[in-house]
C-alpha cells in the first residue's frame, strides 16, 4: 500500500513540477497548463483510480481486447469465465477452440470476433517470443507498438493500453470519453484523428507512465459517471473551465 501511496504523490506532485518547466514556447505553456489543470480537477475530485485492474500483465492483455465495444462489468465476467475453467495463459488458450472460447467470454458481447482476436494475440506470442511477454515489451514503445498493431484485432486503443497498463511504458491512450470530454473544454488539435488528439497529452506532458495511467484513468471515468453524452453538467467538478451547457 505504501508502494502505491508514493506513485499517487508522485502524480499530484511530481509532475506537476515538470510540467512548469517543460514549458518551451507561449502557445506550449497554455496547452500545459490547461492539461495540467484539467488534471488536477480530476484527481481532486475522484483521487486514485488504481486502474487498469488485473492480477497480472497478461490479464491485463486480455481485458484491454475485450473491453472493445463492452462495459467493464462485462469484461470482468468473461475474464472470470476463463479463470475459472484455469485457461487465463496462452498456452491453454491456444489449446482450445475458437467455438469454445467464445462460450466462455460470451458476456463480453462479439464473443466470436474478440475470440478470433485473442487467439491472433496468442499465437503471435508464442511463435515471435515463445510465450515470453518480458521479451515482447523489451521492444521500445514505437517497436512495440507497431508488433501489437500488425496483429489481428489490435487497433491503436488496444496497443496503447497494452503498452501503459501491462507494459507499463509511457504512451497515452485516447478513447471516445477522453475526445468527447476535450472537445467540450475547448481543446482539440488541428485534425479529429487518434494520433492528434494523442499528441496533445505526449507533446505537453511529461513522459511518465503513472501519470499517463492515472490521467487516462480519471478521464474515463468521468466520461462514464458525468461527461456522458447528455452530459451532467449540474455535477461536473470541472465547471471552472467548461462552457458546455
Amino acid at each position: 500500500m505504501g508502494k502505491q501511496t508514493e506513485s499517487y504523490d508522485k502524480a499530484l506532485n511530481i509532475p506537476i513540477v515538470k510540467m512548469t518547466q517543460t514549458v518551451n514556447s507561449p502557445s506550449s505553456g497554455s496547452l500545459n497548463q490547461q492539461l495540467l489543470q484539467l488534471f488536477n480537477l480530476l484527481f481532486d475530485n475522484y483521487g486514485p483510480q488504481n486502474w487498469w485492474p488485473g492480477e497480472s500483465p497478461f490479464e491485463v492483455i486480455i481485458g484491454a481486447i475485450l473491453t472493445q465495444s463492452a462495459a467493464w462489468t462485462n469484461v470482468e465476467k468473461a475474464i472470470y469465465n476463463v479463470k475459472k475453467a484455469d485457461l487465463l495463459n496462452p498456452v491453454s488458450l491456444r489449446s482450445i477452440s475458437n467455438s469454445e472460447l467464445a462460450e466462455l467470454i460470451f458476456p463480453s458481447g462479439y464473443y466470436n470476433a474478440k475470440a478470433r482476436k485473442i487467439k491472433a494475440f496468442v499465437e503471435h506470442l508464442g511463435s515471435a517470443h515463445l510465450d515470453s511477454l518480458e521479451n515482447l515489451f523489451s521492444a521500445d514503445i514505437d517497436q512495440l507498438r507497431n508488433e501489437l498493431l500488425s496483429i489481428h484485432g489490435i487497433g491503436p486503443e488496444t496497443a496503447d493500453s497494452i503498452i501503459l497498463y501491462a507494459a507499463g511504458k509511457p504512451i497515452f491512450v485516447i478513447d471516445a470519453y477522453t475526445v468527447r470530454l476535450l472537445s467540450r473544454i475547448g481543446i482539440s488539435p488541428s485534425r479529429n484523428c487518434y494520433n492528434e488528439f494523442q499528441a496533445l497529452f505526449m507533446d505537453n506532458l511529461p513522459s511518465e507512465s503513472y501519470l499517463f495511467n492515472e490521467y487516462h484513468a480519471l478521464l474515463v471515468r468521468h466520461g462514464k459517471e458525468i461527461c456522458r453524452k447528455k452530459p451532467l453538467c449540474d455535477k461536473c467538478c470541472l465547471t471552472s473551465i467548461c462552457s458546455h451547457t
